[in-house]
């Protein structure tokens, strides 16, 4: 995470408000402000989605702000998208970004650990989870990333000894959500697409693993498919 976009998270902060794929979001310093490396993220899972067609039903798991919840369901007409956050404040700021877009019939905001917070009614019937999870480690967290914490929580960034315990508990936990086929597409941090391979390939419940390259040609995220049977 550069020094620009830290500073720009700031500015962003100070006025209230972020922009993420064209939609002016409120953003609060008790939730992630949306960085423009995620419009990545939004546009893969966006893509996806057209293709496959229909109505979606879609968890944004983490949501922060509400960008990816937002950006998914105004560009998707016909989907329904869950939001999660064990934040409150994440989960009230994401509401308020829904209901200011004429989005709030669609989106439906909860709090809780993870998958923990959505129904259970959505075992196995959910199209794709889409997640920006934290993935920054503890160590450079508290060293050379220390200046992320000034304005925005600790739970935003901090991704355990490794960078990645946050994915490791979304892509085995996603598997008992999502339907055959459905889609998981997640962000990760510069350098973590060996590591994450082996994530995904230990669950045993994925196929079609790709990564996503950004402007300047990095992999930033990854999506896989839950494989047409597998029993997690």
């Amino acid at each position: 995470m550069t020094t620009a976009t830290r500073d720009d998270a700031f500015e962003a902060l100070r006025r209230g408000t972020a922009t993420f794929l064209g939609l002016e979001l409120e953003v609060t310093p008790g939730a992630l402000v949306p960085r423009p490396e995620t419009e990545l993220l939004a546009r893969v899972a966006i893509a996806h989605m057209l293709a496959v067609g229909g109505a979606p039903l879609i968890v944004d798991m983490g949501c922060g702000s509400g960008n990816l919840a937002c950006a998914i369901a105004h560009s998707l007409p016909n989907a329904r998208v869950f939001a999660a956050d064990i934040s409150p404040a994440a989960v009230a700021v994401t509401k308020r970004n829904a209901a200011k877009h004429g989005l709030a019939e669609r989106i439906t905001a909860v709090e809780g650990d993870l998958f923990e917070a959505l129904p259970r009614e959505l075992l196995g019937n959910v199209d794709a989870v889409v997640s920006n999870p934290p993935y920054i480690s503890t160590g450079k967290l508290d060293t050379e990333h220390a200046s992320l914490l000034e304005h925005e929580p600790r739970e935003a960034f901090d991704a355990g000894p490794y960078g990645l315990a946050l994915h490791q508990r979304i892509v085995a936990a996603a598997l008992t959500f999502l339907r055959p086929e459905g889609l998981l597409a997640c962000e990760f941090g510069l350098g973590q697409e060996r590591q994450l391979r082996i994530v995904v390939d230990r669950a045993r419940g994925y196929d079609r693993l790709a990564f996503h390259l950004n402007d300047a040609g990095a992999p930033r995220a990854l999506t896989a498919q839950r494989l047409r049977e597998s029993s997690p």
